[in-house]
């Protein structure tokens, strides 16, 4: 019974999917309203940055999202999507890094979420139910 339980390609997928498919939520958002890539691009001008880099938020919750559900590339997508949690907590959620929320949780939890998890899709890779196993 317990071999049967131990799948580790089947976790790998399970991870992919949930952290690619709930990313990849955000980032249609940020298509369908535009103007929420020029609020973020006003938090980046506030940083002395060029405002065009903004547009990389879709590299992150759209195109990287799309290569971990694929598992086409898993471990540079997951990279991807770390980068992206990392910019958007210094960008908008660095005030909190040290809070908790009313009901005694982090308060960055989903962020911290999306962040840990994009991670251990760099560490442990695709596995072997992807597009292209690595």
């Amino acid at each position: 019974m317990l071999n049967a339980l131990h799948n580790e390609a089947l976790g790998k997928l399970i991870l992919r999917l949930s952290v690619g498919c709930l990313i990849l939520l955000h980032g249609i958002a940020k298509l369908i309203e535009p103007g929420t890539l020029s609020w973020i691009g006003g938090q980046i001008a506030a940083q002395g940055l060029p405002t065009f880099l903004a547009y990389g938020v879709l590299i992150g919750e759209v195109i990287a999202p799309l290569m971990a559900i694929l598992g086409w590339q898993a471990r540079l997508a997951g990279l991807l999507m770390a980068a992206n949690m990392v910019v958007a907590i210094i960008l908008v959620h660095s005030g909190e890094l040290f809070t908790l929320a009313g009901n005694g949780g982090w308060a960055l939890e989903l962020q911290g979420l999306y962040l840990f998890g994009a991670l251990a899709i760099v560490f442990l890779g695709s596995g072997r139910m992807a597009l292209r196993p690595d």
